[in-house]
């Protein structure tokens, strides 16, 4: 009994050893928490940074790019045309019905562009008499239609 006790406590102390000697060294498991961490940077850097920094230069750019007449919208959702500059941080706004309004350059969120929608003349006038040809035969066809079964009623 004393003898499996020995051989059961020497497996035991054989399988630790075993057990440290495959775990990774320290170094190891620093390399591999510092690769993580890079990749966490680097997808926070291309998900989150860079798209921002894009915006806030697109957004500069159309700052820079204004001119007289040029219809905009403020971050308070006014749309207006640009009347004058005043200094190189102050812009006039015409809102219509003679209104103007004084902002700060800034404060312009985007340049209103007004395209027009799907109701173009065009296409409704060419549409209106291919509907108008394709309903013509289906009202002959009813017609048609009401007047065999009214013969066959008849018979």
């Amino acid at each position: 009994m004393l003898i499996n006790l020995a051989h059961a406590a020497e497996e035991t102390v054989n399988e630790a050893v075993a057990d440290v000697a495959a775990m990774p060294s320290t170094q190891d498991a620093f390399m591999a928490n510092m690769v993580l961490i890079l990749v966490l940077v680097v997808m926070f850097y291309l998900l989150l940074i860079r798209p921002q920094q894009k915006r806030f230069k697109d957004h500069a750019d159309m700052l820079r790019g204004l001119e007289k007449g040029t219809k905009v919208v403020t971050q308070g959702g006014l749309v207006g045309k640009i009347d004058k500059f005043n200094g190189d941080h102050e812009v006039v706004l015409d809102l219509g019905d003679s209104q103007k309004v004084t902002i700060v350059r800034s404060a312009i969120s985007t340049v209103y562009e007004s395209a027009p929608g799907n109701d173009n003349k065009k296409d409704k006038v060419e549409e209106k008499p291919a509907k108008k040809a394709e309903e013509k035969p289906k009202a002959d066809t009813k017609k048609k239609k009401t007047a065999a079964a009214a013969k066959t009623t008849k018979k």
